[in-house]
């Protein structure tokens, strides 16, 4: 049946969060309903509240989260109630052809390039004061309960603490993916990372455990920078400390520029950055941040022709069902560390003051 229960909704842009009584109908064929018993900020979802990531309103965000299977649609075989899960903003159905090719992981199912906001077969499970709410990249986790398609939801260790792993959900797995999957960062390397917010400090945290002996973090932000040499960075620089272009200031430091570079922040003058300051013949530059919607890059094709890569990746380049399991069992035996990237908990009923901690950098 219909569950009541709250949600934060966006109503409109560059609007606070409401929390709203909500009906989340039960999940329908291929579908499951799940509990939200912990979800994350991150800047994708305040992407959307800026205008920056265009969604349509009203809708309820969130997409980095954990919690507890309620019930199953029809033709679900693989989840039962009770089941603790991560839902999944990249879903892998198994059948398209990011699926199906090894080096693929942006399953055409999902909901970033569509931004259609509703589920597979083109309906909502959220209605408020009569209202139909959109969904979240098939996700939505800013509500007690949320319902998501089978191929979206990875089921995991019931004994992982859920208030933790939700960040496997996105921002981990997203940083420490681009280093380890994405990029594939050798022992010895040298890395640049633009940006120290959670996901910057994961790709820090990627590059050390693939051996880099030399990690750079890159932040106008320098309260970032004690977590940042804590999780492995060796050096931190701060733009504005310099009068010359940052990608000048990161080749002197090195030599010739580094093997890897990250631009973890969605800012084309970072983008063009962090390409250049890669090693002009084998550098790889990856693109982590979500770009801002409308905007374009003007650079000196020169600076590929030497034969840089620049690459894209999204969620880490991670098959998402296949990996966020694996991910789990590796927190529980202690690979890697989330305390770090956890700076607050708040009630649900604080969301708002969750946004305002993110937007002032906190």
């Amino acid at each position: 049946q219909v569950i009541k229960c709250k949600a934060a909704v966006l109503w409109e842009a560059n609007k606070p969060f409401s929390i709203e009584e909500v009906e989340v109908a039960p999940p329908k064929q291929h579908e499951v309903r799940i509990k939200i018993m912990a979800t994350g900020i991150c800047r994708s979802d305040d992407h959307v509240v800026t205008g920056a990531l265009v969604m349509p309103f009203p809708i309820i965000l969130g997409h980095e989260a954990a919690g507890v299977v309620e019930s199953v649609g029809q033709g679900v075989t693989s989840f039962k109630p009770g089941d603790k899960v991560i839902p999944l903003f990249i879903p892998q159905c198994g059948e398209c052809k990011s699926c199906l090719n090894t080096k693929g992981n942006l399953c055409s199912k999902n909901d970033l390039a569509l931004g259609g906001g509703l589920m597979p077969d083109g309906t909502t499970r959220f209605t408020c004061k009569g209202k139909a709410i959109h969904h979240f990249l098939g996700t939505s986790t800013f509500t007690e309960y949320t319902v998501v398609p089978e191929s979206a939801v990875a089921k995991i260790d019931s004994a992982a603490p859920l208030e933790k792993v939700c960040l496997i959900g996105c921002g981990f797995s997203t940083g420490y993916g681009a280093a380890l999957q994405t990029a594939k960062v050798e022992p010895g390397s040298t890395c640049a990372v633009f940006g120290l917010g959670g996901v910057g400090l994961s790709v820090v945290m990627g590059c050390k455990a693939a051996g880099a002996s030399r990690i750079i973090a890159v932040d106008i932000n320098k309260d970032k920078f004690a977590k940042a040499k804590e999780l492995g960075a060796t050096d931190c620089i701060n733009p504005k400390d310099f009068e010359k272009p940052i990608h000048e200031v990161l080749i002197e430091m090195t030599g010739q520029g580094v093997d890897y570079s990250f631009e973890v922040i969605g800012r084309t003058d970072t983008m063009t950055a962090a390409l250049a300051c890669c090693q002009y013949n084998y550098g790889v530059s990856v693109i982590v941040g979500v770009p801002p919607a409308a905007q374009k890059i003007t650079f000196d094709p020169m600076l590929l022709f030497t034969g840089r890569s620049w690459k894209g990746s999204v969620f880490g380049g991670w098959k998402s069902k296949d990996a966020v399991p694996k991910l789990v069992a590796d927190y529980m035996n202690k690979k890697f560390v989330l305390d770090p990237l956890i700076t607050h908990t708040l009630p649900f009923t604080k969301i708002n003051e969750g946004f305002d901690l993110l937007r002032r950098g906190k």
